[in-house]
Order: structure tokens, then C-alpha cells, then sequence
């Protein structure tokens, strides 16, 4: 076991769908196999779903294949879910954990009040660089392997809103210039930007965590502050 640091190149130790089951059962949402095997985990409420979908899934972010996709509606009768985040392996599974439990907690995980600004002042706190040329949309961190910013959406992201101006919160992490993505998430327009400050503040905190496996691409750039 290693604890090391940054979180955001710390990988998810190859037990994403384990922890996200944890995170989500531990919050009394149900779980249940669909026909297109995946798992769809939903809350008591309704409202709030999370499934994970990398046997299935049809499309890729980053050349990687979306493993997680959680969604919110506006009330449990809504065939049309609100918005959608899209996350592949590789993200840092306490990043989604946070997630997960500010959107359990929020009461109307359809509406958002945070200016956009509020996600890059998350990543700003922990020390990530705001972009020269949009410092309200866009921030790197201090080693410029992980990003976040504001961007008009792929085609393959669903949203209720289907203006084509709108924009929403990409990330993504490519700690070798060129080569394949660590990982990549992707949150459609209406994603409310205070979740998104929650999931870019824990990407982005300088805690350590617990990893028995390191990503290859990104071993020279952890600190391992603790073996044990």
C-alpha cells in the first residue's frame, strides 16, 4: 500500500465500480443488473441515478471508454433526465465519491446557483494555475498533466437543454504530452457548477491517498509520502 500525492494522477487503483457501489449503497440507493449488463444505481427519491456502463457503453471520452454515468431529473415521473456527467476509469474514485455525496445531499439536483467561475476558485484554492486567457473557465495544475475548463460539449453528451451555445465542464488528465489520457470526465451543460467545484476541489486536493497499484504514466510524477 502506498499513500501518495497528487490525487489527480493517483489513478483508481483498478477498483472504480467497487468503490462507487460503495459510495452509493452506503447512501441507501438501490441497485439492480439492466439488459445491457450494466448496474444502475438509483436513489430513494428517484431523482438521482448512477450507472456503470463500460461493458456497454457507446461511446468513448479521450479515446477512453465512459465507464460511469450519473444523471439527476427533475422529479421521479420524468422520462428526460436533466444532465449528465460522463466519468472513465482512471478518475480518482474519492473525486467521485465527493461527488456523489454533495449530489445526494443537494435538494434540487436539477438546479444549479454557482456562477462557473466557482469551479475554477475550487481548483484556484488548491493551488491550481488559472488560464492566462480565461482565468474564469479554465485552470491547470501547478505540473500542467490535469485540466479543467469549460467547453462546447461533444455531440455524444445529453442534456435537457439542447441549445447549441451552451457549454460544459470537461477534465482530463494526460500526464505524458501526447500519449493516451490517464482519464477523462465530461459534465453536460446543466451539471450544477457547486457539484462541480466539489469534484474539481477533491481532484485537486493535496491529501494523500491509499493506492496498491500506481498508473505506469504517472509514477515519476507521485510523491509516495507513506508505504505501510
Amino acid at each position: 500500500m502506498h499513500w501518495v500525492t497528487p490525487r489527480h494522477l493517483a489513478g483508481d487503483d483498478d477498483v472504480l465500480a467497487e468503490r462507487i457501489g460503495d459510495t452509493v449503497t452506503g447512501l441507501g440507493w438501490r441497485m439492480w443488473p439492466t439488459s445491457r449488463d450494466t448496474l444502475l444505481y438509483v436513489s430513494p427519491d428517484g431523482l438521482r441515478a448512477a450507472e456503470w456502463t463500460l461493458v456497454s457503453s457507446p461511446f468513448t471520452l479521450g479515446g477512453l471508454g465512459v465507464a460511469l454515468q450519473i444523471s439527476a431529473r427533475p422529479d421521479a415521473d420524468s422520462v428526460m433526465v436533466q444532465w449528465n456527467a460522463y466519468f472513465t476509469t482512471g478518475v480518482p474514485h474519492e473525486a467521485l465519491h465527493d461527488f456523489l455525496v454533495a449530489l445526494d445531499a443537494s435538494a434540487l439536483p436539477d438546479t444549479g446557483f454557482a456562477e462557473p467561475e466557482a469551479v475554477v476558485v475550487a481548483l484556484s484554492a488548491q493551488g491550481w494555475i488559472r488560464d492566462v486567457d480565461r482565468p474564469g473557465a479554465a485552470a491547470m495544475d501547478p505540473g500542467f498533466a490535469s485540466h479543467v475548463s469549460l467547453e462546447l460539449p461533444p455531440d455524444s453528451i445529453a442534456d435537457a437543454d439542447v441549445r447549441e451555445d451552451l457549454m460544459g465542464w470537461q477534465a482530463w488528465a494526460e500526464p505524458i504530452f501526447g500519449a493516451p489520457y490517464l482519464w477523462c470526465a465530461n459534465f453536460s451543460p446543466s451539471v450544477p457548477n457547486e457539484l462541480v467545484a466539489v469534484f474539481a476541489a477533491s481532484l485537486a486536493s493535496p491529501v494523500p491517498v491509499a493506492r496498491h497499484r500506481l498508473p505506469h504514466s504517472t509514477e515519476e510524477r507521485l510523491t509516495i509520502v507513506h508505504r505501510g
